[in-house]
């Protein structure tokens, strides 16, 4: 936000933990590697981060007294941040791709859609292929299950059935999940 002047007032960003004077409790927990672990007075505890030239850090407000450890902040916040970047590298999203079958699903289409299992599951998705009947198609029941079977067959070198096939109302449900990489 501009003022008539032209110029921006500067905003100060608020650091996500109260460091140094900005503790305005009169005790705090001292913990870390650096320090005799315990309860201090705030003043006392700055004191000896700056002997040791470290900031004093709030790191659990809410508890009583809050905690606080005698460390590097900007050392802190990189640590802390390289953490978050790895435990999200960590964490995969599973997606799930659907393929769906009639009963009596001719040999082109069956292995036109066994092609498209195998790119999903070589993209690391698992599958979720199913046979759905219309009507009173239902009682071809064992039809179905037979073309799910055979597709797990075909795809035994690339998924593992994880379920084998189900009848839920109208659909018959196979879940295939994708085989670890280098196995």
């Amino acid at each position: 936000m501009r003022n008539n002047r032209g110029y921006q007032p500067r905003v100060e960003k608020k650091d996500a933990h109260r460091i140094n004077n900005n503790i305005r409790v009169p005790e705090v927990r001292l913990v870390g590697d650096n320090v005799e672990p315990g309860i201090f007075k705030t003043s006392e505890a700055l004191k000896m981060a700056d002997e040791l030239e470290l900031d004093l850090v709030e790191i659990s407000p809410n508890a009583e007294p809050p905690v606080c450890k005698i460390i590097d902040y900007g050392k802190f916040l990189y640590e802390q941040k390289r953490r978050d970047k790895e435990l999200k590298a960590k964490s995969t999203q599973i997606t799930v791709k659907e393929i769906r079958f009639g009963p009596q699903t001719d040999e082109h289409d069956y292995e036109f859609k066994k092609k498209n299992a195998v790119k999903f599951l070589q993209d690391g998705a698992k599958l979720k292929a199913f046979v759905f009947f219309k009507g009173r198609s239902i009682i071809y029941k064992e039809q179905g299950q037979i073309l799910l079977l055979r597709l797990a067959q075909d795809l035994e070198e690339f998924g593992k059935v994880e379920a084998l096939p189900v009848l839920e109302g109208k659909r018959m449900i196979m879940y295939i999940a994708p085989k670890k990489k280098g196995k």
